[in-house]
């Protein structure tokens, strides 16, 4: 077992004494939690869990899990094998290779998306979806762990293959959107065995006892003489759309759309096990050890330890996406992410659960936009274009008619009309709720339209690369007007009034008569490359007349920094609130002429989208899922904001030769600040400052040359936050 330094130990202890925690503060909600989990693997000890964001692993039966995905990145993982210690991961474009579970991966096959996995004997085979090599080659084969292909298919046709499956016997079953195929020499030839099987997809494949099963768009079919007739097996099969199939000792379980059902009895009959799957969409299923698992579209990972009779939620990796909008309608706070489809809560995100989108099957989407007109609640996605939802999230319905381009970047509402940005396609209008949709650019001299809103009979677009257009007529003739706009790229837009903000890749612009001008309102907004500017440093000697502690140099200024870019805009009563890229939430009480940081407890300052309901705004962020907090805190907040030091508190150790310790802070704005000295015993050795410092980053020297060695501990008060962090110990 590795030994904690006693230093350390001592230290943290000390840690918890003087840290002091600010009331006022944001507040992580439970989520959006999970991630869509569509394959497992067993290795051993290790159970790996694919999912729509890269791999992850757990080694004690899915109680933990930790990401193991260097070289892989976040790449949606569709299929594994295992090959003695080799660990093959199929992905969205490729196969992928782990030697060490999952450490580190190697590209084997780049391009086709690998959809199943399957090893027999000493041979690797493939299937994609989508073909190989130009699209005429379906699966492939391997006898030397993926260092070299053979090319398979002959009789298989250019089908995708959803799923692949060996026999005791030896022989490979492929399952395609057209039926299944044998192959009874690895391979090299196959033949279609589809007789009684009167639905042609086949999306899974198991094996049991000389029983294969085939799961379809319309249940369960099984064959008992290698798929060469086929029989229905759906005696309470509840739903029709099998996704998974899994084997564990005399049972077979399907997962479905309506979650898991399973058989004693080689599928003559089925019975629903439900109990706990709290996530019904069940796109995976594995037996490790005892123990069986199933992997839920937007649920995450559940256990089972009694042949399904009951589960338990076991989420693979980190419980947090990321959010790229947010909205509340009726009591529901909805949250579009990254790659994980919608999730709404009912509870003020104590609690969130996945809604899928009904026509998209079940893989989710990118959810970009929300906007809402009385009960119906509009989605606009990055492929799949704008949804429609009538029952407060719980069904959605795809309103793409006439949408010719469906990567919505923005919606907005204006007199009855929706209006859906698009990236590369502009501007489009439906004058039915969506049921039908026509572009409206003329006028328009850039396709990219990231942001919407609307004021009176106004609408604005904020666009990609030439800044803010305006229409009167509901987007039938738009108009440029930038007239004091440097910033031309335009993330969001906000009305509060006759005012008209614009947050932009430099800072956040007003307007106050209609967009006709702008004006920068950037005071107090964070700048890029702020964190590591130094402004002063200051060195503390110990003499013989005590401690003495000089101002010595000025290095650089923020002002000549860009500002950093604000990504989201929200109103709340009089406030208005900036997201931004990577500097947190900044709010104003007095129409943007001054900003104060608005960050106190949250640790994701890559704010993508921000909603306001009632007395709470909301902040949707990158990977660290939907933060909320009370609008009233801004009251004891502006003038003083809540900041972060910890991020900015760093102290490089001092070494033989040179006894000063550094220590290093950043302040946002000017602010009274203490530094002192302890030893492990809690006797403060020394104060190095105790005076008022202006903003930005600062630099401290503490010559250490005549104390002891040993472990120290920094405490610094700012304001009336208080921070401690362990020296590294010296001698």
């Amino acid at each position: 077992m590795k030994e904690i330094p006693l230093c350390l130990v001592v230290s943290m202890g000390l840690l918890i004494l003087l840290m002091h925690t600010a009331s006022a503060q944001w507040v992580q909600t439970n989520g959006p939690c999970s991630r869509t989990v569509t394959a497992f693997a067993v290795s051993g000890g290790n159970l790996f869990a694919g999912t729509s964001g890269g791999v992850f692993l757990s080694t004690n039966n899915a109680a933990s899990w930790t990401a193991v995905d260097s070289g892989l990145g976040n790449r949606p993982v569709w299929s594994f094998a295992v090959s003695g210690g080799n660990l093959f991961a199929g992905t969205s474009d490729g196969l992928f290779l782990s030697t060490n579970n999952g450490t580190s991966w190697t590209a084997i096959i780049i391009g086709p998306m690998v959809s199943s996995l399957a090893v027999n004997g000493g041979n690797l085979f493939v299937g994609t979806n989508g073909g190989y090599n130009g699209g005429g080659v379906d699966v492939l084969f391997s006898t030397n762990n993926g260092t070299s292909w053979i090319e398979t298919g002959s009789g298989l046709g250019n089908f995708s293959v959803q799923s692949l499956a060996v026999s005791s016997s030896g022989n490979l079953f492929a399952g395609t959107s057209n039926g299944v195929f044998l192959s009874t020499n690895n391979g090299t030839s196959w033949t279609a065995v589809n007789s009684g099987l009167t639905d042609s997809y086949a999306l899974s494949l198991a094996v049991s006892d000389g029983n294969l099963f085939a799961g379809t768009n319309s249940g369960v079919f099984r064959s008992t003489n290698n798929g060469t007739s086929w029989t229905a097996a759906n005696t309470g099969l509840t739903k029709d759309t099998v996704l998974s199939l899994a084997v564990s000792g005399g049972n077979v379980f399907a997962g479905t759309d309506g979650g898991v059902l399973r058989s004693t009895n080689n599928g003559t009959s089925w019975t629903k096990v439900n109990s706990g799957l709290t996530n019904a969409s069940v796109l995976s299923l594995a037996v490790s050890g005892g123990n069986l698992l199933a992997g839920t579209v937007g649920g995450g990972v559940f256990l089972s330890t009694n042949n399904g009779t009951s589960w338990t939620k076991v989420n693979p990796g980190p419980v947090n996406t990321s959010v790229l909008s947010v909205a509340m309608s009726c009591g529901n706070l909805f949250a579009g992410t990254n790659g994980d489809g919608i999730f709404r809560s009912i509870n003020n995100g104590t609690s969130w659960s996945a809604v899928n989108f009904g026509n998209l099957g079940y893989i989710s989407d990118t959810v970009t936009s929300f906007a809402m007109s009385g009960s119906r609640v509009f989605a606009g996605t990055n492929a799949s274009g704008a949804f429609l939802s009538t029952d407060s999230g719980k069904s959605w319905t795809a309103i793409n008619s006439g949408l010719t381009n469906f990567c919505v970047q923005s919606l907005a509402v204006s007199a009855g009309n929706i209006f859906a940005g698009t990236y590369g396609g502009g501007v489009f209008r439906s004058t039915n709720n969506g049921t039908s949709w026509a572009a409206v650019n003329f006028g328009l001299m850039d396709t990219v339209v990231l942001s919407l809103t609307a004021i009176g009979g106004d609408l604005f677009a904020g666009t990609q690369d030439y800044g803010v257009f305006h229409s009167t007529n509901n987007g039938t003739i738009w108009s440029a007007v930038n007239n004091g706009l440097t910033n031309p790229c335009i993330h969001s837009l906000a009305v509060s009034g006759s005012n008209i903000f614009a947050g932009t890749d430099g800072g956040v612009f007003l307007s106050t008569i209609i967009g006709a001008n702008w004006t920068a309102i950037d005071s107090g907004l964070p700048r890029i490359g702020q964190i590591g500017m130094v402004d002063t440093i200051t060195m503390c000697n110990n003499t013989n007349s005590g401690w003495s502690c000089v101002d010595s140099v000025f290095l650089s200024t923020y002002n000549d920094l860009p500002k950093m870019g604000v990504l989201s805009l929200a109103l709340g009563g009089s406030t208005i609130f900036a997201g931004t890229n990577g500097g947190g939430v900044f709010c104003s009480t007095n129409n943007g002429t001054n900003w104060s940081e608005f960050n106190s407890g949250i640790s994701n300052l890559n704010v993508f989208s921000l909603a306001v309901s009632g007395n709470t705004i909301y902040a949707g962020t990158n990977s660290g899922g939907v933060w909320r907090r009370p609008i009233s805190e801004v009251t004891g907040s502006i003038n003083r904001a809540p900041w972060h030091v910890m991020p900015n508190f760093n102290i490089r150790a001092a070494t033989h030769v040179d006894h000063r310790v550094t220590i290093e802070f950043s302040l946002p704005h000017p602010d009274q600040v203490t530094l002192e000295i302890y030893d492990l015993s809690g006797r403060k050795i020394t104060t190095l400052v105790n005076r008022n410092f202006g903003p930005g980053a600062h630099i401290i020297t503490w010559n250490s040359q005549n104390s002891a060695p040993g472990c120290y501990v920094a405490k610094m008060k700012a304001g009336s936050n208080t921070y401690v962090k362990n020296i590294p110990s010296f001698r």
